[in-house]
């Protein structure tokens, strides 16, 4: 036997001549449909392969000395620009001397339309305290006493109280920079002296904190990212009160297919309402209370494997095109046995 009958006797696939092989449209038209099946499936196989994958890692967060940014974008309807302030206390009870701010404030018509813009100058950096709020009051009562009201005061007073009557409101947006360590900040009316306030308002319960959270983030956002207080509204009815939300904070590394690392801070929240009476000596004000979890987490763009993506490839490609030839296989048989049978003689009866 020679090497070509060899070759010849382990071919696993052999093939009918020619003559012997017989075309239907029954098995054209499953071809075609089995054309179809793979091309979707290919097309599905070839997205599920080039769509990128992400892995999350956790470890011990071993970062020093950084600061942490907060992304700033909210609207105040009932309360205007001249009375509101960013107040920014570090919990580590240090004075922030190199806190960076870069805080605008939008005016804002009674159809939430931009009238003015101006620069927030007015933000305080504090050592943290409890009730530093009261203390902050407690100092204006002194000083208000020993000056009495001057030019100024009385101007600001005729001002807010024409832009209350007006519906204006403010929006206050910006980039706040604070040692990476837990504290809080808070938007409130805490900036004015207490007895302008009182001349503003007439007490505490007239203060409307109602506020809509545009955008509130610890870093620039990434792929898939989801901030759950963006798209926040409270806005109140009845009674003032004081708005707290305690923030979670995780810092985060998104590292890119191209190698190229985004650090970054996810959070979790959760959030507290306090209503105030017209007897309490606090001001409306909504805080953010934030704290780091000691766990980073990092987040990682993987692409699927090669191999993977062949082997799925051959499966789904080949088990399709052997049920679409196993289909015109039977279809052919049943054609040639209904040939054989027209041709029999016994197929034929006649009849006289």
């Amino acid at each position: 036997m020679g090497v070509k009958q060899v070759l010849r006797a382990m071919d696993a696939f052999p093939r009918a001549e020619e003559h012997l092989l017989q075309k239907t449209k029954s098995g054209a038209f499953v071809s075609i449909v089995g054309l179809v099946i793979m091309s979707t499936l290919f097309l599905h196989e070839l997205s599920y392969y080039l769509n990128t994958i992400t892995v999350h890692q956790m470890a011990v967060d071993l970062r020093r000395g950084e600061t942490l940014p907060i992304h700033i974008n909210m609207t105040f309807p009932s309360l205007p620009c001249d009375v509101l302030s960013v107040d920014a206390i570090d919990m580590s009870g240090k004075h922030e001397v190199d806190l960076d701010t870069n805080i605008w404030k939008l005016r804002l018509n009674s159809d939430g339309h931009i009238t003015g813009t101006e620069y927030l100058s007015d933000l305080e950096e504090k050592e943290h305290k409890h009730d530093d709020h009261k203390d902050h009051h407690d100092d204006s009562d002194n000083k208000t006493h020993m000056q009495g009201f001057d030019q100024d005061a009385e101007n600001l007073i005729k001002k807010v109280k024409q832009a209350l009557a007006h519906g204006e409101g403010c929006r206050v947006y910006g980039v706040l920079d604070v040692q990476r360590v837990a504290g809080n900040f808070h938007i409130s009316v805490h900036g004015l002296n207490i007895f302008v306030a009182q001349m503003i308002f007439g007490g505490t319960t007239h203060v409307n904190v109602s506020h809509i959270i545009h955008d509130l983030s610890f870093g620039p956002k990434y792929p898939g990212g989801h901030n759950p207080l963006d798209g926040t509204e409270r806005i109140l009815r009845g009674a003032s009160g004081t708005f707290k939300y305690y923030i979670k904070i995780v810092p985060t590394e998104y590292r890119y297919l191209s190698k190229e690392v985004l650090p970054t801070n996810q959070f979790s929240v959760s959030e507290y309402f306090s209503p105030i009476n017209e007897f309490d000596r606090t001001w409306p004000a909504v805080y953010f209370l934030y704290d780091l979890s000691p766990i980073t987490v990092t987040i990682r763009e993987e692409r699927r494997n090669f191999l993977h993506f062949i082997t799925r490839l051959c499966a789904v490609l080949g088990g399709t095109f052997a049920l679409t030839g196993f289909q015109v296989l039977q279809i052919q048989q049943v054609s040639c046995s209904n040939t054989r049978l027209l041709n029999h003689p016994s197929a034929f009866l006649i009849t006289g």
